[in-house]
């Protein structure tokens, strides 16, 4: 491979967006950009197999009912068909009887049109999208605290000088390996029930890991904020100058000494005052917050308590300082921002704003009071499938709901209590198999577009190869389903086109794009929004001089401990959290099916203290379930002495009886309607004992099997009848 043959893109994965080249065959190489450095982890090195994968979907699918196989049809018939259920569900029950699910790692002109297609096209206020899984507390956090909510208010390249960085609930030695690169310099402090990579790293770097029981992050952010005060680290000026409400949180953190925040959390509280005044002597220190401290019913005040900490030493907005949050989903940022959310408009704007409404409305060519107002959140917008009032048709494009959501079982329930299901997809995945249609859509390598990564740097994603014969784009597709049903306005299905129109749709909000451009993109540009006009340099590093808010103060915010939502007791002893590994991403649709990745991660483990498995009656390699009050995953023993005794761990990438989601709590935040991913009580049981193990359990295997489908473990293979490719692939085997 030449290098005039290869085109300039980046990783399908996480929000770091890699730099790599890719080749006319689908050949993957690192490519030097500021956020990776010429390096990538074993999945970027791996995208590529993804593109010729045997089981990939080339041909629109159908069944008359979930009782029978998939058969092949063409896209005006499948298209056709899907809008005229969903015409007729529409003209029964209401424009609110028809639902749109989206994910974090569309390209901002795939989201766009999204929120859009539900709210002109169809009509609908529920839509929402995977990311309320995700970012969704530090979101929250971040606009209430500082009126913006950019992940990183700073290029990731900002930490290679950090003399000092806390990582409150991240582990991205495993999750985003590169931006370890980043961190070389620093001494690291990790917060985490576990001993992860990043928590060794940590202790190799002469920092510390704190290993606070699941749920109580907060505590041990308060009992920081107190030691600062009473220690005499508090940044006076800083605090008098560039924030408000100092007292109102001190009121609070004033009874969190560090020695009752021991009691509580479980970290020494000589720990918690040596970091304290590690951050205070640094004159390069950042604070760092990730999904072990938001995925919680409460995760929104403890990120507001991890800034408050910030706040207190006088880090935000100042150089070689800084808080941020560490976006997870490749487009986690630029998701968020232009409409998918049920409650946003396009640039970040809030849809119930008269002005941002009567914008969007001009942008778009409709009547302002045509556009919907908020709607369900992800978890409750799945919860309300097919039950009265609700949703009775749901249409999902780049998300398998069926592994990433909490409590499976029941989303499993709902999504077959559904009239239709219509699912866009690269590969047969759990909720795929369950559709009454499946279009087949191009994936990263194969398409245009942009993508914003976790430093809200706008970045194009440019097509290296064209997708198989009968692939669409997610744009075509949402162009030809607008089209179907009649659909005022404009619904292009070209990329640039849409983006042009994104950045009228964006101009004056808080993500504004209106001086990005693909021309600037493509001669190089470095474009961080907000970025105002066309001879705009965008903006790096926000808040040096002022935050978002009217009165260019930060808000420090009054929060406190409240226990989980579910506590642990007799019938259920242990606390579950969840997590990542190296080697696959989210729900595992795609790092499943490439044999390196599955070699090394073949199957669900459960962490566990030896001693805890001993006192279960479990051995290292056993079969366990682990079982809490909504279901059961079926786990392989890993014995691990550094875990808590109190504390097991699942890893959530892998669907049916061994999904971590059959046992995790749909509680929800009340701010952000993050659910509580982090905390659920269970107990240890060796694996059949005395009950149904596959309860609770997204079933996966009976769904393939009523569609026609072959399966392979616990991934389901392609549909019989998907199109050329899967029909050379049986032919093979």
């Amino acid at each position: 491979m030449g290098p005039d043959d290869r085109t300039a893109t980046h990783c399908p994965y996480c929000a770091l967006q890699c730099g790599q080249w890719v080749g006319p065959s689908g050949e993957v190489d690192a490519r030097e950009f500021p956020t990776n450095a010429g390096g990538m982890c074993q999945k970027g090195w791996t995208s590529g197999a993804l593109l010729t994968h045997p089981q990939r979907l080339t041909s629109p699918l159908v069944r008359a009912s979930r009782d029978t196989g998939f058969v092949e049809t063409g896209w005006d018939d499948a298209l056709a068909g899907v809008a005229a259920r969903l015409a007729a569900l529409r003209a029964e029950h209401g424009l609110d009887s028809v639902a749109v699910f989206g994910a974090g790692g569309l390209t901002n002109e795939k989201a766009y049109l999204l929120g859009k297609f539900a709210r002109v096209a169809l009509g609908t206020s529920q839509i929402d999208y995977n990311g309320r899984f995700c970012m969704s507390s530090a979101a929250a956090a971040g606009n209430r605290a500082f009126g913006v909510d950019r992940g990183l208010p700073f290029p990731v390249t900002d930490l290679d000088d950090a003399e000092l960085v806390v990582l409150a609930g991240a582990n991205v030695a495993e999750t985003m390996p590169p931006l370890m690169s980043h961190l070389t310099a620093a001494r690291l402090v990790v917060v985490d029930p576990r001993r992860t990579p990043t928590a060794e790293r940590a202790l190799a770097s002469g920092g510390l890991h704190l290993a606070p029981r699941p749920g109580t992050d907060l505590v041990l952010a308060l009992g920081m904020l107190h030691a600062a005060v009473v220690d005499g680290h508090l940044d006076l000026s800083y605090v008098d100058e560039r924030t408000t409400g100092f007292d109102d949180v001190w009121a609070i953190a004033s009874q969190w000494w560090p020695e009752r925040a021991e009691r509580v959390c479980g970290v020494a509280a000589a720990d918690m005052r040596t970091v304290v005044r590690w951050l205070a002597e640094s004159t390069r220190r950042y604070v760092l917050t990730a999904r072990g401290a938001e995925q919680h019913a409460h995760g929104v005040d403890t990120v507001a308590a991890w800034i408050n900490l910030s706040l207190a030493l006088g880090l935000p907005g100042r150089p070689g300082s800084g808080f941020g949050t560490i976006t997870g989903q490749g487009n986690g940022q630029g998701g968020r921002e232009h409409g998918q959310k049920s409650d946003q408009l396009p640039g970040y704007r809030h849809i119930t704003d008269p002005a941002a409404r009567a914008h969007v409305a001009r942008v778009w060519g409709v009547p302002e009071t045509s556009i919907p107002g908020p709607g369900r959140s992800a978890v409750e917008l799945l919860d309300a499938l097919g039950r009265p009032g609700g949703p009775r048709a749901l249409l999902v494009f780049g998300s398998n709901v069926l592994v990433s959501a909490p409590d499976a079982r029941a989303v499993a329930e709902r999504l077959d209590a559904l009239d239709l299901l219509v699912v866009a997809d690269v590969l047969p995945g759990e909720t795929a198999m369950r559709a009454d249609v499946l279009l087949p859509v191009a994936q990263w390598a194969e398409e245009e577009g942009t993508m914003t990564n976790l430093e809200g740097r706008v970045l194009r994603r440019r097509r290296a190869l064209a997708p198989p014969p009968g692939v669409r784009t997610d744009l075509e597709v949402i162009a030809g389903l607008a089209a179907a049903l009649d659909a005022p306005g404009e619904f292009p299905a070209d990329p640039r086109a849409v983006f042009d129109e994104l950045r009228r749709a964006s101009a004056g909000g808080i993500a504004d794009y209106a001086g990005v451009s693909y021309d600037r993109l493509d001669a190089g540009e470095a474009l961080h929004w907000p970025v105002p006009a066309d001879d705009h340099p965008g903006t790096p590093r926000l808040f040096t001089e002022r935050f978002g808010h009217p009165d260019g103060r930060a808000r420090m915010l009054p929060v406190d401990h409240v226990e989980p939502d579910e506590g642990v007791d007799e019938g259920f002893p242990l606390t579950v959290t969840t997590g990542r590994v190296l080697v696959h991403y989210q729900s595992g649709a795609q790092t499943r099916r490439v044999a390196e990745l599955a070699e090394v991660s073949p199957e669900v483990f459960v962490e566990v203290h030896p001693d805890t498995a001993a006192r279960h009656g479990l051995g290292d390699g056993d079969l366990a379930d682990v079982v809490s009050r909504r279901g059961t995953t079926t786990a392989r023993v890993r014995c691990v002495a550094t875990l808590r005794p109190d504390t097991v761990f699942l890893p959530f990438h892998f669907g049916g009886v061994g999904a971590a989601n059959n046992v995790t709590n749909p509680a929800l935040d009340p701010v952000s309607r993050m659910p509580e991913f982090k905390v659920a009580a269970v107990r240890l049981e060796p694996a059949g004992t005395g009950r149904d193990t596959t309860a609770g359990a997204a079933d996966t295997a009976g769904a393939a099997d009523a569609a026609g489908v072959a399966t392979d473990g616990l991934a389901p293979a392609l549909p019989v009848g998907a199109g050329a490719a899967a029909r050379a692939s049986r032919s093979a085997r």
